[in-house]
């Protein structure tokens, strides 16, 4: 009996080998390994997909919502809000940065973070807010930026496991906070062979930190 893999990527890579081995040639051709033209096409591509000004690709998830959060020059004990209902590297980034972690609750219908108690945990030194979109499902962005325009705070969307998914309003979910991070990794709804990860915004002045 075979074992079924939660991600096959010898199965996946059998099923594009032309295409992908393709890419690959070309890429070796070119020498140009770091922020080549296959790189910077596909973050012209996301960035149409998604609607937003910028794309800024990194070397994974973790790393992007570390860069998005270093790009507020943030303090080191300024508290940020994160769902207390998802993987380690939000409050993995922040830890990194010397911020303080505040762990919301979630919406038990859906396991995203639930806006009342965001508002619950907001302080004198709360700075940002990290909402994580799960299981292809948007967080209640419509509430959350309300709350964050009221307070003055930073959004930063985890859209690792919902890129491609849309908000009641139409829109794409990431692209609603000042920031929206993902994964490439195999396991993501957007994965790559290896590891990666992106950077969103519709702010210039953000995109040039």
């Amino acid at each position: 009996m075979n074992t079924i893999q939660m991600v096959d990527l010898t199965t996946q890579y059998q099923r594009l080998k032309e295409k992908l081995d393709e890419a690959v040639r070309k890429v070796l051709e070119s020498g140009c390994y770091v922020k080549g033209p296959q790189v910077t096409d596909f973050e012209d591509q996301l960035a149409r997909y998604l609607g937003v000004g910028y794309v800024i690709s990194c070397a994974n998830g973790t790393d992007a919502l570390t860069a998005a959060l270093m790009s507020l020059d943030l303090k080191p004990g300024d508290e940020v809000i994160t769902s207390a209902f998802s993987f380690i590297a939000p409050a993995e980034a922040i830890a990194f940065l010397r911020l303080k972690p505040v762990f919301a609750d979630i919406d038990l219908r859906t396991f995203n973070i639930d806006p009342l108690s965001v508002r619950e945990k907001i302080t004198p030194k709360t700075r940002a807010i990290i909402p994580v979109h799960l299981f292809g499902q948007a967080c209640n962005m419509e509430e959350i930026m309300a709350i964050a325009r009221e307070h003055n705070l930073f959004v930063i969307e985890d859209n690792a496991q919902s890129l491609g998914s849309t908000q009641n309003n139409g829109a794409r979910t990431g692209t609603s906070g000042h920031i929206g991070c993902t994964s490439f990794f195999p396991s993501k709804n957007l994965g790559c062979m290896g590891d990666g990860g992106a950077i969103f915004t519709n702010d210039t002045a953000l995109a040039a930190r």
